[in-house]
This record gives structure tokens, C-alpha cells and sequence, in this order.
């Protein structure tokens, strides 16, 4: 969702559809419209019905930090959960008192610096317009 609301970032003033954005990460429009629903309840993201609606940022990017798009997604960057997968099994109870206290520190460390960095900063190293041009320079 960060790529596509990059893109949004470049092009303000223009509403997108469903299907243009989720062009942007080959993907189905409908998948946008799930992603979308938690942004658009933490107010980042609006949505207009009709001829010229579409999708746009519902406030200035300079305003939304990586930590508020994450909380929005309900998703953590972290590589691993400590969710049991075999309830009342001794090693896992282990396993998960040992990694906890470290997940719950290493989410709390990730959210901080997210919260420094906006959609704005991100934006601001790939260019304007970069959506209009089709243009996608990945780094090999």
C-alpha cells in the first residue's frame, strides 16, 4: 500500500480509481478496495463517487507518517508473531516468553522512527508525476 499511496502523494490533485492503483502493483482493483477501507477510516485516504472520482489523499503527506499507515493496515513490519501455533506445548511457551519482551521492543523502536518519516519524505525522492509517465525505476 506504501507504493501506491506514493504515488498518490506525486499526483494531489487528481483523484484515482481502483483499477489505476492497483495498476500501479499489479494487482485486482478490488484488493485496493479492502486495503483501503482501515485508511480510510484513519482519515488518509477519501473517496468520490461519480465522473472524475476516484481515490486521493484525504490530507497533506507531509501530515501522514509511515508509523499512522501501518496502524491504519493493522500490520506490523516485523518478520515474526508470537501468536502460540500449538496452545499448552512447553517449548512453544518458551520460545514465545523468550522473543516477546524482544518483539514488543523492536515494534515499539520501528514505530518511532516510522513516525519521523512521512508519505511526503518518500514522495520527495522519486519525483513528481512519476505515475503519469508509467515510470517505475526499481533498483536491481
Amino acid at each position: 500500500m506504501l507504493h501506491i499511496l506514493v504515488h498518490m502523494a506525486t499526483s494531489r490533485d487528481e483523484a484515482m480509481t481502483s483499477e489505476q492503483l492497483a495498476g500501479f502493483v499489479h494487482t485486482n482493483a478490488v484488493v485496493i478496495r479492502r486495503a483501503f477501507a482501515g485508511l480510510r477510516e484513519a482519515g488518509i485516504v477519501a473517496s468520490a463517487r461519480g465522473h472524475g472520482g476516484g481515490w486521493q489523499l484525504a490530507k497533506a503527506p507531509e501530515t501522514i507518517s509511515l508509523a499512522e499507515i501501518c496502524t491504519a493496515l493493522g500490520e506490523s513490519l516485523l518478520p515474526f508473531g508470537t501468536e502460540p501455533e500449538a496452545p499448552g506445548c512447553l517449548v512453544e511457551q518458551a520460545v514465545i516468553g523468550a522473543l516477546d519482551e524482544f518483539r514488543r521492543d523492536a515494534e515499539k523502536l520501528l514505530a518511532e522512527k516510522l513516525s519521523r518519516v512521512s508519505l511526503a519524505d518518500i514522495a520527495a525522492t522519486v519525483g513528481p508525476n512519476m505515475h503519469l509517465t508509467g515510470a517505475h525505476s526499481h533498483a536491481s
